[in-house]
């Protein structure tokens, strides 16, 4: 029998690790506090919360920070799961990185964030691309004159 640290240990699917609570919270309109179980399953993900037990799509969770970033491969599964969309990302994205920007603690990691955004951006309208420019740049100034 295999131990939970081995079971974690194999990888199930390439983007499962940009898997978070927050990120599965925005994509259902639930607060975090809300779900109770998050199952990484080899297809999809397996979402239980209050009043809900759903599926979702590895490709429809954002990247984040602090794990590998982005390949061609991950960046291969959005675009297969964004056909559908016109090739754009879930419109939860644009909140999920407005969020990321107002919580960043310091300009360094904004930076980050800010980096990491423009590795996927092929998959956000020009507007969209403007309004996180703006926040970021926004939230840039309020670092470093706080």
């Amino acid at each position: 029998m295999l131990s939970t640290a081995q079971l974690r240990s194999r990888s199930i699917h390439p983007l499962e690790r940009f898997v978070t609570k927050e990120a599965i919270a925005l994509l259902l309109n639930l607060h975090p506090n809300h779900i109770y179980r998050i199952d990484c399953w080899r297809y999809v993900i397996h979402v239980v919360g209050k009043g809900i037990s759903t599926f979702v799509s590895y490709a429809d969770i954002p990247p984040i920070l602090d794990v590998e970033p982005p390949t061609l491969k991950d960046i291969i599964y959005w675009r297969k799961r964004w056909r559908k969309n016109n090739h754009q990302a879930p419109t939860f994205w644009v909140e999920f990185y407005k969020q990321k920007f107002k919580l960043a603690p310091s300009v360094s990691e904004l930076y980050r964030w800010g980096e990491l955004l423009n590795l996927i951006k092929f998959g956000l309208s020009g507007s969209t691309v403007q309004v996180l420019r703006t926040i970021y740049t926004q939230e840039k100034d309020f670092l470093q004159n706080f």
